[in-house]
């Protein structure tokens, strides 16, 4: 069965546009199969969503994220997702995009964060306090190249999606096909920025 990593809606859907090309992970030894996969879909979660964390240029992709979901009653308003906790995680979610891991960073210093803030959505004060959440352990930050699948799939939440760990098995054959979100031009000139940037050689582009 194929394998999927458990997302904000909101982050899912900023990869799935080429809006984000990286995910945060804390290093914490409690999580040390955090990315033994390298290639997965991307499953959607709404229960975290919060519009304090994202930056104001990004904020129309709280509406997208919405449309991650699917809603027996339409999708909720857009401000459901100021509310502390999020959403209620519908009864079906829809997949629409998958990636492979092309980096992986252990960051420490939180003036590279900031430097990387171009290919994140989140605050550059979200992105601290996600350093801070565990102080002896590092940021461990992914580089994605994200693919939107041919059409988006529709998937049941089953109850073991809700809590426990960040993979799941998702119980449909799924083929990892589908088009790039940036070109390899495009994606090979990020990369080649983002490495720059974690190992110190250059600051962020405007």
């Amino acid at each position: 069965m194929p394998i999927a990593i458990k997302e904000w809606a909101v982050t899912i859907r900023a990869l799935a546009e080429g809006e984000q090309l990286l995910i945060f992970r804390s290093g914490a030894e409690e999580e040390p199969e955090a990315l033994e996969n390298s290639r997965f879909f991307l499953f959607p979660t709404f229960e975290h969503e919060a519009n304090d964390v994202v930056r104001g240029a990004h904020v129309p992709e709280l509406r997208r994220a919405l449309e991650e979901g699917v809603w027996p009653d339409g999708d909720p308003p857009v401000s459901a997702l100021t509310r502390p906790g999020g959403i209620e995680q519908p009864d079906r979610v829809r997949v629409r995009a998958w990636a492979e891991v092309a980096g992986e960073y252990t960051i420490t210093d939180q003036r590279i964060i900031n430097e990387l803030s171009p290919f994140y959505i989140w605050t550059n004060d979200y992105a601290a306090k996600r350093l801070g959440w565990r102080r002896r352990s590092p940021l461990r930050v992914t580089l994605l190249r994200t693919h939107r699948i041919p059409r988006p799939v529709t998937i049941r939440v089953r109850p073991e999606h809700d809590f426990g760990p960040t993979w799941l098995e998702i119980t449909r054959e799924l083929p990892f096909e589908g088009t790039p979100v940036l070109s390899d031009l495009e994606f090979g000139r990020v990369q080649e920025e983002i490495e720059s940037i974690v190992s110190g050689r250059i600051p962020a582009l405007a």
